[in-house]
């Protein structure tokens, strides 16, 4: 076999020479555009993120925009900006307090007419806002003026940077000339935003029409401006007091090259990112009259460019390598197609022996899915044998309550059956004597007794029957009054003082209604139980919702769970009752209903004494047709 002729020895001289000149213009080349690339891609990313920041940022303010026109029309804060040298500010600041927890929001308070603060949720700090007068402040004079404001800037007391919302309050707005009397404020900090940012890997800057960056990711760029202040602007912005005596001194940003609309790769010539280069990307928010900035760090293009360089270069060295060896293939090709032939037959007899590998692998195979298939049926019937005995053990629990209440509806059922026979003696008297207007009352009073009696099989019969597991709207306060109805008894005979605390409007979980009745019955059963013989018996029932959970609580005044048995009491078949009291599955069905639900149950002792029984369920936000599963809605006979 012949082998390729040599290059003649100029050419191998051209050839040492161009093959380094090509290998740098490669790699130059292929540098360039993975640089381009990287920029674009991370531009695309910088802008998503950009996007969904300003979107969170504007959700997280404005989602408070409503709550100072609320709390302005409110009859209570009326009243007390009606005359408040003779009325006592503290239910005012409590009622601020309250609103201020619930919502979430750092403080509330209310200005007179003259911007002096008459009542704020932080009256009991050293820093309160009561006494102040924020005159100065242009929320004051927006709503004032009869519209409403908004502000940012640091507060003049706490030092916090804060966003506020105000709202004109109005003791008269029917007069045409009428003119606010004074000004409901709300301030929301932006800690918890800023917090948001922290995982993100990017630096977040957010500036305001003087270019001072007033939020960012990173603590040491706050209160910083992007370009230097002179004198003189410098004086005026500490003059409005929006930044309190920050000193404004500049980031040490610079633009290094443009890149087109609001794309800029900048650095930083001083501060905590000193000597980093990043791809800014900038975007207004019109809504609050503030820029936002994404600093995206630029390691990923410059690895980018590493990456591309070196596989243009080795794709290059490939090539050349390639040329080189490729006059020995003619020289192997002969040995290769020896080899090749002793490979064919080693591979024929290697895939003959894997065929009949195979074989007996698959028959093994068929026969494990053939006992994972039997495998998966028996577990199956196990899990609906499982399912219905857990159904029977939840029926037969509710029975068992229905046996402890046995004895006070047995009360309630004698005297309206005493009352009935003396009224049906009295009437057939009266008959006898013909006195048909008192037969007529007896028979009446008849009626009414009849009727309470019903009333009380009907409260049996809604709590013995099956919950269809169905979930629904549900109100937990309307669930609250059916429970206790059914222990009515109980409560008039042994005194038991009954508190509740509710929110003033109405609040629905999602839950199955008839299940959820069963374990509030069952837990506040407990709770009379474990305050029995006690001198003072006070049964404490709460309700307290957030934006998506909803707690329902249950304290009784007894002795407590002893520490030891906390961890146990959910367990099946452990209770602390003395024998014959209980098979211990209450706790521990109601604790599996609650998981069923989506909720939890759980269970703790008050320093005061007692103990208390809370379930956690998701609040359903949408309002129901039906306010309760008690249909009949019956008052207690």
């Amino acid at each position: 076999m012949a082998h390729p002729s040599r290059l003649p020895r100029r050419w191998r001289r051209w050839l040492w020479l161009l093959a380094p000149l090509g290998l740098a213009l490669v790699t130059w080349q292929a540098a360039e555009v993975a640089r381009q690339q990287a920029l674009q891609e991370l531009r695309q990313d910088a802008d998503n993120e950009l996007r969904l920041s300003a979107a969170g940022l504007i959700g997280h303010l404005s989602r408070h925009d409503y709550l100072p026109r609320l709390l302005a029309s409110r009859e209570a804060v009326r009243r007390f900006l009606s005359s408040p040298e003779s009325q006592d500010p503290m239910p005012l600041n409590r009622l601020l307090d309250r609103f201020r927890a619930a919502t979430g929001v750092s403080d509330i308070y209310l200005l007179d007419r003259h911007a002096d603060t008459l009542a704020a949720s932080n009256w009991q700090r050293p820093n309160t806002f009561i006494g102040q007068n924020y005159a100065f402040r242009s929320y004051y004079s927006d709503a004032i003026a009869g519209r409403p404001g908004r502000f940012y800037g640091l507060g003049v007391q706490s030092l916090e940077r804060g966003y506020y919302f105000s709202a004109p309050v109005w003791l008269d707005n029917t007069s045409p000339d009428a003119s606010p009397d004074g000004v409901m404020v709300v301030k929301v900090l932006l800690d918890a935003i800023e917090e948001s940012w922290a995982d993100q890997d990017a630096e977040l800057l957010v500036t305001d029409a003087d270019d001072i960056i007033f939020m960012a990711s990173r603590p040491e760029l706050r209160m910083a401006s992007l370009a230097p202040l002179s004198t003189d602007e410098r004086k005026a912005l500490l003059a409005t007091r929006r930044y309190a005596d920050e000193p404004l001194e500049h980031s040490g940003l610079e633009i290094l090259e443009s890149m087109g609309e609001r794309t800029r790769l900048v650095g930083f010539s001083s501060g905590p990112l000193a000597g980093e280069r990043f791809l800014g990307l900038q975007r207004s928010l019109p809504q609050l009259g503030w820029e936002m900035l994404i600093l995206k760090p630029l390691d990923s293009v410059a690895q980018a460019q590493w990456v591309s360089a070196l596989l243009a270069g080795g794709l290059y060295g490939i090539v050349l390598l390639g040329g080189g060896f490729g006059w020995q293939r003619l020289r192997l090709r002969r040995e290769r197609e020896l080899f090749a032939e002793r490979e064919r037959h080693t591979l024929a007899r290697a895939r003959d022996e894997l065929e009949r590998n195979v074989a007996s692998r698959t028959r093994d195979l068929v026969e494990t899915n053939r006992r994972l298939s039997d495998e998966i049926e028996e577990r199956k019937r196990a899990e609906a044998d499982l399912r219905r005995t857990r159904d029977e053990l939840i029926q037969a629990a509710k029975l068992a309550v229905l046996g402890q209440l046995a004895a006070g509806i047995n009360h309630e059922l004698n005297q309206p059956l005493a009352a009935i026979r003396a009224y049906a003696e009295n009437a057939r008297a009266f008959l006898a004597r013909e006195r048909r207007e008192s037969v007529d009352r007896n028979l009446a009073e008849i009626v009414e007794l009849t009727g309470r009696m019903a009333e009380i099989s009907a409260q049996l019969r809604q709590f013995s029957r099956k919950g269809d597991e169905r979930r629904s709207a549900v109100s937990v306060t309307d669930c609250f009054e059916y429970a206790l109805r059914l222990f009515q008894t109980r409560l008039q005979e042994n005194g038991v003082r009954v508190e509740r605390r509710f929110p003033a409007s109405p609040v629905w979980v999602n839950a199955d209604p008839v299940r959820l009745e069963q374990v509030l019955v069952n837990l506040i059963g407990n709770a009379l139980q474990a305050m029995a013989g006690c001198d003072s018996q006070q049964l404490t029932l709460r309700v307290e919702a957030d934006s998506a959970r909803v707690r329902l609580m249950v304290e009784d005044s007894g002795p407590g769970i002893p520490p030891e048995q906390l961890t146990r009491i959910f367990e099946p078949f452990f209770t602390t009752k003395s024998p014959g009291s209980g098979l211990g599955l209450g706790l521990s069905i109601s604790s599996r209903i609650i998981d069923d639900l989506g909720g939890r149950l759980g269970a703790e002792n008050l320093p005061a004494g007692g103990a208390r029984f809370t379930i956690l369920l998701p609040q359903e936000h949408l309002a129901p047709a039906p306010p309760c599963p008690d249909q009949e809605s019956l008052p207690h006979a």
